[in-house]
């Protein structure tokens, strides 16, 4: 079976019945959507992950909103599911669409471009969406600038932001004011070391600025706001890193803000606005129709999962998943596999300094699974690969709402369920 056709199947029952799973018809990729129920049939190693999760899901620390389901990446078998299809606030989770969105929309090798031109005595520090710029990117760039200001016999100039690339509103639908500066800052296509300010692009000015008069420019006046001119010259630039890196960067710590930056530069990049409205909507145009992942009940608000009006079933995340285990999409998807967490890796969001895969029943998945995670007050999340006791790769997708235990109880729990998928708590 194909992979396009196992997309097909939606899970409709909760539970495996007499070693079986029900499937009904995706209301994407029509043209190959069965037209009944079909039983699929599972082999004990698959039954016995099936039937644990049945009995584990029913941990009091996961409260009564679950959506859950696992898929074997070879044999494309639904194994189990519970409300798969339900859609629940997916947290961090939401980062594994935006980054098939920006991969496939910007390609893998895709840079982001900062600039600096001059005209009218002023220097312009340009933003293109570079969320990793670092003051030393900044240093080199001002360098550049003073041995050009210097060969024209110039001492001092002004200096100006223009980070028009992103219209208003900075801010998404959904975000809690106790989430920005420091949680997500406004997005802006300019900021320096990652700064959680709520203007980056006059914060990045101010530290250019700053190393323009380190290097013995005067700097007149204060930075300030502007739109570069049509006849301004390029002077310097700084290149990113491929975005391959950054998205791999951007799962393994679950950094917000680059991943407002990319939903807005995807947007460019599928020649839309650069706005949360249009980006969310590559993205659904992604997903749907180039990869024919289901939609059904998908609500995206911003890039990050930060947005608590944002609802994805675990059905949908665990099928973006399942694309980086296909072949014909390697090339430019499996960036993301390489991108998340490993159970036990340190800097990662399931390192031990979390307390992630420290318990009885969870330890033994050490190394054994890879999965993105998601953290909001009311929503818990984990979706992830892992390859089982039967040796092939199992795509998982856990998301948890509501429950009242304390978040670390919860987190400990979808551990245990993401070690009962690779079957050494069994």
């Amino acid at each position: 079976m194909s992979t396009s056709v196992r997309r097909t199947l939606v899970l409709a029952a909760t539970a495996p019945i007499a070693g079986t799973i029900l499937a009904g018809p995706s209301a994407f990729a029509a043209d190959k959507a069965v037209s009944k129920s079909t039983a699929v049939e599972l082999d004990p190693a698959e039954q016995k992950i099936a039937d644990d999760l049945n009995t584990r899901i029913q941990d009091p620390r996961l409260g009564s909103d679950l959506s859950g389901v696992v898929l074997d990446a070879k044999s494309e078998k639904a194994i189990w599911g519970h409300d798969a299809t339900t859609a629940l606030m997916p947290a961090s989770n939401t980062k594994l669409a935006t980054a098939t969105a920006a991969l496939t929309v910007l390609g893998p090798d895709h840079r982001f471009t900062t600039k600096v031109v001059y005209g009218d005595g002023t220097l312009t520090l340009v933003g293109g969406g570079d969320r990793t710029l670092t003051t030393d990117d900044l240093d080199a760039l001002a360098e550049t600038a003073v041995a050009g200001l210097k060969n024209a016999g110039l001492t001092s100039v002004k200096v100006r932001v223009d980070d028009s690339l992103f219209p208003e509103p900075a801010l998404a639908t959904g975000w809690n004011t106790g989430y920005y500066p420091d949680s997500v800052a406004p997005v802006r296509p300019l900021v320096v070391d990652g700064h959680a300010v709520t203007d980056t692009s006059l914060d990045a000015g101010q530290v250019f600025a700053g190393l323009l008069a380190n290097r013995g420019v005067t700097v007149t006046g204060d930075v300030i706001r502007g739109v570069a001119g049509a006849g301004d010259v390029p002077v310097a630039e700084h290149r990113s890193e491929k975005l391959s890196a950054i998205v791999k960067h951007m799962l393994k710590v679950s950094d917000n803000n680059i991943a407002e930056t990319l939903l807005r530069m995807t947007a460019l990049g599928a020649d839309r606005a650069a706005t949360f409205e249009d980006g969310t909507a590559v993205v659904r145009d992604v997903l749907s129709r180039t990869y024919g992942v289901s939609l059904d009940n998908f609500q995206m608000d911003d890039g990050s999962g930060l947005s608590r009006s944002t609802r994805i079933p675990a059905q949908t995340l665990a099928e973006i998943l399942d694309l980086t285990t296909d072949p014909r999409y390697g090339q430019t998807l499996k960036y993301i596999a390489d991108g998340l967490p490993v159970a036990g890796e340190v800097g990662s969001t399931l390192g031990p300094e979390w307390g992630r895969f420290d318990t009885p029943d969870s330890q033994c998945a050490v190394g054994k699974v890879k999965a993105k995670t998601g953290t909001l007050t009311g929503a818990i999340a984990l979706s992830g690969l892992t390859r089982a006791q039967d040796g092939r790769w199992k795509v998982f997708s856990f998301i948890e709402n509501g429950s009242t235990a304390n978040p670390n109880d919860i987190k400990d729990a979808l551990d245990g369920l993401a070690a009962t998928v690779n079957g050494c708590w069994s």
